[in-house]
């Protein structure tokens, strides 16, 4: 989602289903959330407070679109990709396991 500054542009929006990619640039981790950005061939940390909350708040946006389900897309990673390592998606597929979500 390196694009985030599209969402606002679906705020008040309203879906009966949606499909949500997750990717890794908001990632669960033991220590909690962290957050990413993707720039150039890297992926960097945010560290300002005020993009970590415009990040959150965009996730928060999109997983509140839908009327009647969701489906959300959480990618094994590549291993040969060092932009998409499987560690950088796993642990937030597994929270969001853990937390209810089915796996389907």
């Amino acid at each position: 989602m390196s694009g985030v500054n599209c969402f606002s542009h679906i705020q008040g929006l309203e879906l009966d289903w949606a499909c949500v990619t997750w990717d890794a640039d908001f990632r669960y981790t033991p220590q909690g959330w962290q957050h990413w950005s993707f720039t150039g061939d890297r992926w960097n940390r945010i560290i300002k407070p005020e993009r970590r909350f415009y990040q959150k708040n965009s996730y928060r946006v999109l997983l509140t679109r839908a009327r009647q389900g969701m489906v959300i897309v959480v990618p094994p990673g590549d291993p040969d990709d060092p932009t998409r390592k499987p560690e950088f998606y796993n642990s937030t597929f597994e929270y969001l396991q853990n937390i209810g979500f089915e796996t389907i």
